[in-house]
């Protein structure tokens, strides 16, 4: 008999998302979620969507919800942690595959999925070549819009959470409220943060490469 006849997949799929890659404060945060062939209508009923249409608050409520019920994966990229692989990767895609493949890790090793759903950052290739042993046979599908999967949605939200906690720590570890996004009001954050801890400061709350790091050390 076939080893797939011994361990047949689990029905049903891993949706994968990222929060943090366009904020210049906080960390990069990938989650997976696996998403039961039953279960969709319980995450509308759970009010389940892509995260950047819920608040903060709703985004954490149900975020809590999500990882009593369901088999669910989170890695954390901090700042300094980063910093550090942007500059051996020099390729955000690639840092995103990395960390994308992990949670497909993780959660394979509790669940025996056939099938993950990515949204589409990258070639494929990227993800694929980042995946160990246990993900190499795995169905994998990377589209736009993939957070109209819900399965992708669930991951989104797990995601954002998780960032949202993390940024929150790390502006009260700094003593300056750190902004989402990378707009004026955290342009003028990271200035006021240099002026009070010095330029290191920013390696252990700021994603350095952003064009922002450049123009406040110029201002300053």
């Amino acid at each position: 008999m076939e080893q797939a006849d011994l361990f047949p997949a689990a029905p049903g799929r891993i949706g994968t998302d990222e929060s943090g890659k366009g904020d210049y404060f906080g960390p990069l945060v990938i989650a997976g979620f696996f998403l039961p062939d039953d279960q969709e209508g319980v995450l509308r009923e759970l009010g389940v969507r892509d995260s950047k249409r819920l608040s903060d608050n709703r985004c954490r409520e149900i975020a809590e919800t999500l990882k009593q019920g369901y088999v669910f994966s989170v890695v954390t990229i901090g700042p300094e942690k980063y910093n550090e692989l942007y500059e051996k990767f020099r390729n955000l895609n690639k840092l995103l595959a990395w960390g994308h493949a992990r949670v497909i890790e993780n959660i394979l090793d509790r669940v025996p999925a056939a099938k993950a759903i990515t949204d589409q950052f990258g070639s494929e290739r990227f993800v694929l070549n980042a995946l160990l042993e246990r993900g190499k046979g795995i169905e994998l599908i990377q589209r736009t819009n993939a957070e109209e999967d819900p399965a992708v949605a669930a991951a989104s939200i797990l995601a954002r959470a998780e960032f949202l906690k993390r940024l929150h720590f790390l502006g009260v570890e700094c003593g300056v409220e750190l902004p989402k996004g990378a707009g004026p009001q955290v342009e003028v954050a990271a200035a006021k943060l240099v002026r009070a801890r010095g330029v290191e400061a920013l390696d252990k709350v700021a994603k350095k490469h952003f064009k922002i790091t450049e123009r406040v050390l110029k201002a300053l």
